[in-house]
């Protein structure tokens, strides 16, 4: 049985042309009824930014973790084992002010731990999150893939490879907000339906 990880993370919610686009690509990857889909809605959970009490409590032994500490370490403990169980993650990606929402971010914080889904060593940090595929699906009012203002497409690699994912696809739904949108979503809609696994 496959298993895929949907990271929702439009404030728009179900209105979020990410989120929509994402949720059709999750449809057509999940039509054999024993593809296990897991929904993370980030915008919903409302993850704070990280904090010194938090990754405190990641750094302490699990049996000598305050009742507080333990419930800290189970957000970030709970994030990653939905990484470790998925095969696919489709990331519905809007676009915030040329970056990436702080809600994303804010999981990336919680996912990113030393000894768990990397390791440092001589030659520099090993990614230990491996065999898995990922699928962005980036909705943006302008058009900026191939720019110098695509902040986004590096970081999201960049990340990813960090903690040993490779295999990374992009589809971009871009200009949404500009004449033509029609056109560049009708796009990325014939993208999304020639994805397979």
């Amino acid at each position: 049985m496959s298993s895929i990880l949907f990271i929702k993370s439009s404030l728009n919610g179900e209105q979020g042309q990410s989120n929509q686009l994402g949720q059709a690509l999750v449809s057509q990857l999940a039509t054999d009824p024993t593809v296990k889909v897991v929904e993370r809605d980030l915008a919903a959970d409302n993850l704070p930014h990280l904090s010194q009490t938090e990754m405190a409590a990641w750094m302490t032994e699990a049996k000598d973790r305050t009742a507080q500490q333990a419930d800290l370490a189970a957000t970030s403990d709970n994030l990653i084992a939905e990484l470790q169980e998925s095969d696919t993650i489709v990331i519905g990606m809007p676009m915030y002010n040329f970056g990436i929402p702080s809600t994303f971010k804010a999981w990336v914080d919680r996912v990113a731990r030393a000894g768990i889904t990397f390791r440092y060593t001589e030659q520099g940090p090993v990614g230990l999150l491996t065999n898995k595929k990922v699928i962005v699906v980036a909705a943006r009012g302008g058009i900026y893939a191939g720019t110098e203002k695509d902040s986004q497409t590096q970081y999201l690699k960049d990340f990813l490879a960090f903690i040993g994912i490779k295999d990374v696809t992009f589809i971009y739904a871009e200009g949404l907000n500009m004449p033509g949108s029609d056109e560049r979503l009708s796009a990325a809609q014939q993208a999304i339906s020639e994805i397979s696994l």
